[in-house]
């Protein structure tokens, strides 16, 4: 396959999102400019309309060179520890990330041995940890840093948890298809070799989950970036992504609350690609095919 014949079909579906974007932007943010005129006594054409609505300052839907500039300003312009720089904001937001994906990383990996291996933690553990995920977490996110505010736990950590909270599930389900995918005559046969537990984990299961992990990985590290944000918002946070879309919505700055939401979609897919790179590397590595 070709560069041209692997980029111009998503070439493509971008310029048609952009266009229909721009088209949108036009007819959401036209009922302002007509209540202008009206109010000035005036008549306002189409023709006039168009180039108004895409220059408004606090537009319902602002257009893509609006967003794109924004960005550029406060990722270029701005110092990156300055306040008004998404860097920074970024920043804050990615430690409270890699925190949480890291403690749900390593939460869902013991839960999932554990329900492998012990026939009453699946029976009882596996229907919490999926009832767990039915709890809005909008809901429980203030109730989290309530709690931990009132034993004198705040700043990372609190948002770190929320985000440990939507990580672990993925993790604990891959997993637990991953460490159970040997088949029978697999276990049989390190049974013959007579292996024991901890060898037949380290030697089949260990190895025969990696691609369950790293996929699930991808999925967790995306959501808990999800969970970093939402952690943000009920706190009133001065820095982080969430800061930013909570600080937009109080003064219709929907600019910067499209701006913060494409650095939130940058980062999470920045980060996936880590995780896919270090999932080729890991199967390269223990000798997978290409």
């Amino acid at each position: 396959m070709t560069m041209r014949e692997k980029f111009l079909p998503v070439l493509s579906i971008v310029l048609a999102i952009v266009a229909i974007w721009y088209v949108a932007a036009v007819y959401l943010n036209a009922p302002f400019e007509r209540d202008t005129a009206a109010r000035a006594g005036t008549t306002i054409t189409f023709s006039e309309i168009v180039p108004k609505t895409m220059f408004q300052e606090r537009p319902v839907l602002p257009a893509p060179h609006q967003v794109i500039a924004e960005i550029w300003d406060t990722t270029v312009n701005k110092p990156i520890t300055s306040k008004r720089s998404l860097v920074y904001h970024a920043w804050i937001t990615l430690s409270a990330t890699l925190v949480g994906f890291g403690i749900g990383t390593v939460l869902g990996i013991l839960l999932a041995i554990g329900i492998v291996h012990n026939r009453a933690m699946d029976r009882s553990l596996m229907p919490w940890v999926i009832a767990s995920q039915t709890i809005p977490i909008l809901a429980i996110a203030p109730m989290i840093i309530v709690v931990l505010n009132a034993i004198g736990i705040s700043g990372l950590l609190p948002k770190a948890l929320i985000s440990t909270y939507l990580s672990f599930f993925p993790i604990v389900v891959g997993m637990v298809k991953g460490l159970r995918s040997p088949e029978q005559i697999q276990l049989d046969l390190m049974h013959t070799y007579n292996a024991s537990s901890a060898q037949t984990f380290w030697k089949l299961r260990w190895p025969a989950s990696m691609p369950y992990l790293f996929t699930s990985l991808k999925v967790a590290i995306a959501i808990s970036l999800v969970g970093a944000i939402v952690g943000e918002l009920p706190t009133g946070a001065v820095a982080g992504l969430g800061a930013r879309l909570l600080a937009g919505s109080y003064y219709g700055q929907t600019v910067q609350i499209w701006s913060a939401l494409f650095m939130a979609a940058a980062l999470a897919a920045v980060l996936v690609v880590i995780v896919g790179a270090a999932h080729t590397a890991v199967l390269k590595r223990m000798g997978a095919r290409p």
